[in-house]
């Protein structure tokens, strides 16, 4: 009877992840720039055969390992290259990820905690947005989620902790661990054993320097994430050398030490991404930091963990000098734990739901709402905000899009500000279960309508004309190209091929050399210069803040 009803949670939570994650993936071009990276990394296989060796542009790529992109590719080798097959992987991610939350929480608590969590995850703006994107994240967080989850398990039942059935013997936890810290290492690279190596530092710390991982127990572990790791960065280092590691070594030192391609921030931009972003959870993880009463030493010790990981992840990122809203999105795992936690126990009357959070909640709601109910009107009176773009002539640019606003946009937020309102009502009234539900799962349809709604549109204005030039060349036997800004869109929309030219890639060569076939560029239109020197260029049209330009071969 309760494996058929963890079967029956288990196909509900399927059908609903789906149902939310799976739909309408393909209507919106990708996203520049890791999107269509890593998408066009993953085509490039499927079009070259070269599964071993990561290419963009047919060039070894030396950014990130080829785990997500084997994915991808074998995506598109069912479904065809395209938008939904690059996303797919992520709707997987997204079904196995509640679906663990679903029986980690049941374990560690009970059912309803289990549906809690899963609540807290798929009701929460950034957690529930990123099952529906193309980029490595989801996987990457689930995997390291995966080894911390197991070497808590693998604590436990070395000090056989009382009251949780563990029924694998120590060294099984710590050998799975190794395994999934090793696979996310294939997903993005070592800071995956970085953050997990600083949990169990800070964890040492916490419990006065007692070893409770031994050092030849700590070495065991990470020999298996290493050598799982090595399943592809051994091939990779014997079969095309040292360059991998060493360009993706300096890579990752860039990241880490300076400001990367104009993606800087200010010292608190983690703190207000994981306060605004992972709403409405946030508001409840804040009263995590309080005093709790648990029933089980356990239950106490979980909590220490996930609070070591949501501070690791925070201040690691926080030192960091590049600042993209992704980096801390390893933070929504225990987030949402402590905000499933501070729910449960306000549900078994333990906490109390207080003024302040009903004050967050309404606050945090009505920004999102407010912003997207005067969305549609701002699009149609766009010349309002043009004022606001003076200084950079590409945005002020990008506002000439003519984007289809309906009004009926408005409809997400309004809902927003109206679910918000009645969770807050059903707290009050002690109806918490159905405020939860309220609450998480009207969050959930939020983000839903939003992307179905309104991103398609704010596409149309950031790229799109530069991606349906891209696409109008997929077909051409030319050289496509971008000018003073980086993109990885005239790759993938355009579908490059292998061959042509061994000069293809040096750009002054496809700007005054004797090339070989025609030579499209693309150049926003704060950067058409050197362009407009070349005698034998011609611009072929403006558009949107973008600018096209066409070269023939000197004997055309």
């Amino acid at each position: 009877m309760r494996s058929n009803f963890d079967l029956r949670n288990t196909l509900i939570i399927t059908g609903i992840a789906f149902l939310f994650f799976g739909f309408f993936n393909g209507r919106v071009h990708l996203f520049d720039w890791d999107e269509i990276n890593f998408a066009e990394m993953a085509r490039e296989m499927v079009v070259s055969g070269e599964y071993l060796r990561p290419q963009v542009n047919f060039k070894f790529f030396t950014e990130k390992p080829p785990m997500f992109m084997w994915m991808q590719a074998a995506s598109m080798e069912v479904m065809g290259i395209g938008e939904y097959a690059a996303r797919f992987p992520n709707v997987l991610a997204g079904i196995l990820t509640l679906i663990l939350l679903f029986h980690f929480g049941k374990k560690l608590y009970n059912v309803r905690f289990g549906w809690l969590w899963v609540l807290t995850y798929i009701g929460s703006v950034l957690p529930h947005l990123y099952f529906r994107s193309g980029i490595i994240d989801p996987w990457f967080n689930l995997f390291i989620f995966l080894g911390i989850f197991h070497l808590i398990l693998f604590v436990w039942k070395k000090n056989n902790a009382a009251h949780i059935e563990l029924f694998r013997s120590k060294f099984f936890y710590l050998i799975v661990a190794g395994i999934f810290t090793g696979l996310a290492m294939l997903v993005k690279g070592p800071v995956a054993y970085l953050i997990t190596g600083l949990t169990l530092g800070v964890y040492w710390i916490f419990k006065r320097f007692k070893f409770y991982i031994s050092p030849l127990e700590f070495i065991g572990y990470t020999v298996v994430a290493i050598l799982t790791a090595m399943t592809w960065f051994g091939l990779i280092t014997i079969f095309h050398g040292t360059q991998f590691v060493e360009e993706f070594t300096i890579r990752q030192w860039e990241i880490f030490s300076r400001e990367d391609a104009g993606h800087g921030g200010f010292p608190g931009y983690h703190f207000v991404v994981l306060l605004i972003g992972v709403f409405p959870a946030s508001i409840f993880m804040l009263r995590s930091f309080g005093k709790q009463e648990f029933k089980f030493d356990y239950l106490k010790d979980y909590k220490l963990w996930m609070l070591i990981l949501f501070w690791v992840v925070l201040i690691l990122f926080t030192i960091v000098r590049s600042k993209i809203v992704h980096y801390s999105s390893m933070a929504y795992f225990p987030m949402t734990f402590l905000a499933a936690m501070v729910l449960h126990d306000i549900m078994e009357g333990r906490l109390y739901f207080r003024r302040w959070m009903a004050l967050l909640l309404m606050f945090i709601a009505f920004i999102f709402g407010a912003t997207l109910i005067a969305l549609p009107w701002l699009g149609k009176n766009v010349d309002l905000i043009r004022p606001l773009f003076t200084a950079d002539p590409f945005a002020l640019a990008n506002l000439d899009a003519d984007v289809p606003w309906t009004g009926w946009e408005s409809i997400a937020g309004v809902w927003f500000i109206l679910i918000t309102i009645t969770a807050i009502i059903r707290f009050y009234k002690a109806k918490f279960g159905s405020g939860v539900v309220w609450l998480f799962g009207g969050t959930a349809i939020f983000v839903f309508l939003t992307l179905s709604l309104i991103i398609k549109k704010i596409e149309m204005i950031s790229q799109n004309a530069a991606i349906e030039f891209f696409e109008s060349k997929a077909d051409c036997d030319c050289y496509v190209t971008t000018e003073n800004y980086k993109s990885y869109g005239q790759y993938f929309y355009a579908a490059s091929q292998p061959g042509g030219h061994p000069e293809r890639y040096n750009n002054d060569w496809l700007k005054l050399g004797a090339i070989d076939r025609d030579v499209y560029f693309v150049a926003k239109i704060t950067g058409t210069e050197d362009l407009k020197r070349i005698e034998d260029i011609h611009l072929l049209y403006e558009k949107n803040g973008f600018t096209f330009w066409h070269r023939q071969p000197p004997d055309y």
